[in-house]
């Protein structure tokens, strides 16, 4: 390489070294100290995402923290698309039913449920923090529908100045019936799609992570017994169908927060 050459390259590369610094820096709040989350916050990492999962029986063949798994996964994935955001501590205790006498969910071990108000009050407080800390923008990233009206009440309920407190029902709705419009268009049936544990959520829970997946039941002819807990058919679940769900996620996610993030 020539004298010339390698000047334009080190130059080159001097450039590029602020972007591939940004890229690297972690996306998790908690994995940052104050003066580093003050630092970024200041350089306009202004949004916030929680992500909130659940943690609740998924059939024989999935495993008990599908939700939070997920909705870590995919605020990741959301934040480093919109390059101003952090994502914060996932929720795992959420609203799951009744738990004496057990409802919906809890009836099957390893369910945890926890009262709707102190739901509400926990969203709240975290929104608060988030905003105290110098955010301007907190949204609520769901990924389970029974606790959709919840996040509504929390986040209207949380009045900071300089700061929009919001729910994200679209995350939720491109994750399910957008996602499941998708499957269908595709052929799958809505028997075999399912609203909990079929195709689509099988599907979503291997392109996330497959060690959340029981192989061995995904490749025998179960009967609808056997496959107690499960609403669809999970048997032709793959890692390519859930990518398409995955990024249907997050590219409708990413699309509305930035519709939501513009002038005030």
């Amino acid at each position: 390489m020539s004298e010339g050459a390698a000047r334009r390259w080190l130059a080159a590369l001097g450039c590029a070294a602020p972007l591939l610094a940004a890229a690297q820096q972690p996306l998790q709040l908690e994995a940052l100290t104050s003066t580093e989350l003050r630092a970024r916050i200041a350089a306009g990492t202004t949004t916030a995402l929680v992500p909130i999962g659940g943690t609740e029986q998924n059939g024989p063949h999935m495993a008990l923290g599908k939700h939070n798994l997920r909705a870590r996964v995919l605020a990741e994935r959301i934040a480093a698309r919109l390059g101003n955001a952090l994502v914060a501590p996932l929720i795992a205790y959420v609203p799951e039913g009744r738990i004496e006498p057990p409802q919906a969910h809890m009836r099957y071990p390893g369910t945890l449920s926890i009262p709707e108000p102190a739901f509400e009050a926990m969203l709240e407080g975290a929104a608060a923090s988030l905003c105290h800390a110098g955010f301007r923008d907190v949204f609520l990233l769901g990924d389970h529908g029974g606790y959709q009206k919840n996040l509504q009440r929390a986040a209207m309920r949380v009045k900071r100045d300089g700061c929009r407190v919001q729910a994200l029902p679209e995350y939720y709705r491109s994750a399910s019936s957008g996602y499941a419009k998708l499957l269908a268009a595709r052929g799958y049936p809505p028997g075999e799609i399912g609203e909990h544990a079929g195709l689509a959520d099988t599907s979503l829970a291997l392109a996330v992570d497959a060690s959340l997946v029981r192989p061995e039941w995904l490749g025998r002819a179960s009967t609808p017994a056997e496959r107690i807990g499960v609403n669809g058919d999970p048997r032709r679940a793959s890692v390519e169908l859930g990518q398409l769900g995955t990024a249907l996620i997050v590219d409708e996610t990413v699309a509305v927060i930035r519709d939501r993030t513009g002038p005030r």
